[in-house]
């Protein structure tokens, strides 16, 4: 293969594998408001309330269920809230009451809840949830970056006519592919933290192929370490018979860390782009 000018390559990098699902999961969203359709329903009732104080309480006495839901009225998942006051520590539950009502009641007040309940500055709770949710799954985007990317280079495996579980494998362990294919990757390090897990294997007469994908959008000291490390694996792959290491990945977030990536660019032949599986090098380079 003709030798690659390292610029040239970087300048077909992409700014996003965004597909139409990417920004919001709405599938999840749903779901995770409908477990709670219930209880939010009973919490309603607390919407314009002219005693609000004591119809919450009343709720919790009938319906404790109901107290799972308030987290999620905060924009937080977890069911334990700490809050830090003046007077004490309070380290409530909402899986199961551990204070008083009187003291859920305090928290409530104090959080700010009963004011928008008892004003009616929301008029549904489900509603309200959904759009919780909404903002809460855009901390998802960063995974789903990674899944895309890893979908995305699946797909061409596929294209070029691998079948999972035959002939490629997914998430596939050091000890794994030691163990099918009798080879030796101890000099794989993996930095001497957990075992090296590679995103794809691909298996064919001749070769194994480790190979790691990711995608970054935005910059950061993680793309310097992610370079580094794969600089060292390639390093040390090099070194052992019928194992190459490849990697995939893109963004433009390499823009911020170019330097790191042209060290590991000039190391190792096999590291390429969205651009380049458009152009069919699975097929030119796994033999």
């Amino acid at each position: 293969m003709a030798t690659r000018n390292f610029e040239e390559w970087l300048n077909t990098f992409t700014d996003t594998v965004a597909t139409w699902g990417y920004y919001t999961d709405f599938e999840k969203v749903y779901r995770h408001v409908d477990e709670m359709k219930i209880e939010l329903n009973i919490l309603n009732s607390l919407i314009g309330s002219k005693d609000i104080e004591n119809d919450f309480k009343i709720i919790m006495k009938k319906y404790p269920e109901t107290l799972k839901c308030i987290p999620i009225l905060l924009a937080k998942r977890e069911k334990e809230i700490i809050i830090k006051s003046s007077e004490k520590d309070y380290y409530y539950k909402f899986n199961k009451m551990n204070y008083s009502i009187e003291e859920y009641a305090l928290f409530m007040r104090k959080n700010g809840l009963f004011d928008l309940l008892e004003n009616h500055i929301i008029n549904n709770l489900y509603d309200y949830v959904a759009g919780v949710e909404v903002g809460l799954d855009t901390n998802a985007r960063k995974n789903r970056t990674g899944t895309t990317m890893e979908n995305l280079v699946e797909s061409f495996i596929q294209g070029a006519g691998f079948k999972k579980d035959v002939d490629y494998f997914a998430q596939c362990s050091k000890t794994k592919i030691e163990n099918m294919w009798g080879l030796d990757l101890s000099k794989i390090s993996n930095e001497g933290t957990t075992e090296k897990v590679f995103d794809f294997v691909i298996k064919t007469p001749n070769q194994v192929y480790g190979i790691e994908v990711n995608f970054y959008s935005g910059g950061g000291s993680k793309l310097n370490e992610t370079a580094r490390s794969y600089k060292t694996i390639t390093l040390e792959a090099s070194e052992i018979y019928g194992f190459t290491f490849v990697w995939f990945t893109d963004g433009k977030g390499w823009n911020s860390a170019k330097r790191n990536l042209q060290e590991t660019f000039d190391v190792l032949d096999n590291v390429y782009n969205i651009n380049d599986l458009k152009n069919d090098i699975i097929e030119k380079i796994i033999q």
